[in-house]
């Protein structure tokens, strides 16, 4: 039995509960879950392998510690999409203007007219690139990004929405780099993660790389497919087929770089890939999105909650729901505000207030401003799927129990 370690505010031992049952029943490898609850973390969790071996000799195992951190896959794009719009709260950026305005060689292949909330809201359609990507283009950020100023738009832009796995990182980085004179990952560290004490990082540092675990592919387990997880139990039809053809707009978007890329790599993990590569704590995470409500403390020791780190305005702009319905890359329905999945059947998180984004194979991180909640998970075991699977929705499940929402 793998043995559960940090802490639990009292009220809160269900998701304790919740977590252990992951490792227990449902293939969980190593993992880590912290909460905030209206500037108060309650919850701090971690346990089982940091670096598992699967197939081949086995290895000794290297326990998950209260400081590992793991890639995050697409929960990035929740942190990349903050640094365009705390640029549009500090003025910088105008989140109608043009792409082109501020990044003329997008204006390529009629995408002149395309605002940059059309990035953040999956609207601007260029989630896949006629060429993909190698991985020297991917370590070479010039290269990625006039990849992607390039790209001819897969549908008119504005019409459809579709999710950009990989291009939305390179298409609001870049953006960002023009306007503030720095890269995605330093704009982030400098203006984002060190003022809120946040081991989070788009490009790793060097001396973070020990605490990284490695990313591990796992089946769904035997218990999420057969058992009453409220998940469903095969993906309908028209999926599977998206996903199976390589022709389809939903393969050629997921394999934008290809070969894909090794996010086990020191190299990749280094690189700013800032829509799947970014890299951090359960604790930090939930921190970030706590911040982001104004349900995060103070390191100061003078109590209460940080303001939150967006103001009303744009907060409420970026939450709001952009877009909504069928998503012609995943093929199901799916609503983004600017940045952020919201709550729903396809990315369900705890209330419909609630807005964050899911990382394919089960990391989530999200927070809900009616809750107070700030919520971070992260694992290395990479099941099957793009929006979570039954071990994010088991702590859901328990943090609403928990917060008296179920009874």
């Amino acid at each position: 039995m793998v043995e559960i370690w940090g802490e639990t505010a009292e009220g809160f031992e269900p998701v304790r509960e919740a977590f252990a049952r992951n490792f227990r029943d449902y293939g969980e490898l190593g993992a880590a879950f912290a909460l905030y609850v209206r500037g108060r973390k309650v919850v701090d969790l971690w346990g089982g392998d940091a670096r598992p071996e699967v197939g081949g000799r086995p290895a000794p195992a290297v326990p998950w510690t209260a400081d590992t951190a793991q890639v995050l896959r697409s929960v990035t794009k929740g942190l990349t999409a903050t640094t365009a719009l705390l640029l549009a709260e500090q003025g910088h950026l105008d989140l109608d203007a043009p792409v082109a305005s501020y990044w003329p060689e997008f204006a390529a292949a009629g995408k002149g007219g395309v605002p940059v909330r059309w990035l953040l809201s999956h609207e601007a359609g260029v989630p896949a690139l006629d060429v993909p990507l190698r991985l020297e283009d991917v370590l070479t950020w010039e290269r990625a990004a006039a990849a992607v100023a390039a790209q001819t738009p897969a549908w008119e832009p504005g019409t459809a929405h579709g999710y950009h796995p990989y291009t939305f990182g390179w298409l609001v980085g870049e953006v960002v780099r023009r306007v503030s004179g720095r890269t995605v990952g330093q704009y982030f560290a400098e203006e984002i993660a060190r003022p809120l004490g946040l081991d989070l990082w788009i490009g790793l540092p060097a001396g973070a790389a020990p605490r990284v675990g490695r990313l591990v592919d796992l089946p769904a387990p035997e218990a999420a497919r057969t058992g009453p997880s409220g998940l469903r139990l095969r993906p309908k039809q028209s999926v599977r087929d998206a996903y199976q053809d390589p022709t389809s707009l939903t393969a050629r978007s997921f394999a934008s770089v290809r070969p894909g890329v090794d996010l086990n790599d020191p190299a990749v993990q280094a690189a700013e890939i800032p829509g799947a590569g970014g890299i951090g704590t359960a604790r930090s995470l939930a921190r970030f999105y706590a911040a982001l409500v104004g349900a995060a403390d103070r390191y100061d020791g003078s109590g209460g909650s940080l303001p939150p780190l967006l103001g009303a305005e744009v907060l409420a702009r970026a939450v709001r729901p952009a877009v909504h319905g069928p998503d012609r890359v995943l093929i199901v329905n799916s609503t983004f505000g600017l940045g952020f999945w919201r709550h729903g059947p396809t990315a369900p998180m705890a209330s419909p207030a609630s807005f964050g984004h899911p990382g394919r194979g089960g990391s989530l991180g999200f927070a809900d401003p009616d809750l107070g909640l700030g919520f971070g998970y992260v694992t290395n075991g990479m099941q099957p799927g793009v929006t979570g699977d039954i071990r994010s929705r088991n702590l859901i499940r328990a943090v609403r129990g928990c917060l008296g929402l179920d009874a």
